[in-house]
């Protein structure tokens, strides 16, 4: 349930996205943060009470992907994102879903790295600073945070390790599929 709320979060974040109300920037980044803190209650949840489920395993990747997939297509389409690091940050998760369908159908299990959740860690944050856009004075800090550099900044960064840890699962499939053939 939580992780088809998370898919319903995504249509009020896209329509809340503007560049002329710092208001409706500062509510779509909290929408996004509170979907994003629900991937992490809901994975928590289901490990804890054993609730691991097939429907969940699948749905659970595909609502991270479609939530921030749709938001980096309005960002670019708003001027906050380059479109070449969304192309590069969407060819690596079509990339990594391939390979894990492809590891699947070899009974070979791609689990997260600790790049991968680097990486998510990195865009997720990433994006809600690109959401927030404007320069907004924090309590106790004299000069305003450029929230949309910030955040230009972080999806830089998970750009950087979404690549390392193409590489890295690309190589772990490679090492598990010629041990599977071995055997």
């Amino acid at each position: 349930m939580i992780t088809i709320g998370r898919v319903f979060l995504i249509p009020p974040v896209l329509m809340l996205i503007d560049k002329t109300d710092p208001w409706r920037c500062v509510l779509a980044s909290l929408l996004f943060t509170v979907a994003s803190l629900l991937d992490l209650i809901d994975g928590w949840l289901a490990r804890r009470s054993g609730l691991v489920t097939v429907f969940g395993k699948f749905v659970d990747p595909l609502a991270d992907k479609i939530m921030v997939a749709a938001v980096l297509v309005y960002l670019v389409m708003d001027d906050r994102a380059p479109a070449w690091l969304v192309v590069l940050l969407l060819t690596r998760e079509f990339y990594i879903n391939g390979l894990r369908s492809l590891a699947s159908s070899e009974n070979i299990i791609i689990a997260a790295s600790a790049g991968g959740k680097a990486k998510t860690a990195f865009q997720l944050t990433g994006i809600s600073f690109l959401l927030m856009h404007y320069r907004y004075r924090l309590p106790g800090v004299e000069e305003a945070l450029d929230f949309h550099r910030v955040g230009l900044v972080l999806l830089g960064l998970s750009v950087f390790v979404s690549i390392i840890s193409a590489v890295d699962y690309t190589f772990g499939f490679r090492e598990a599929l010629a041990q599977k053939n071995a055997e």
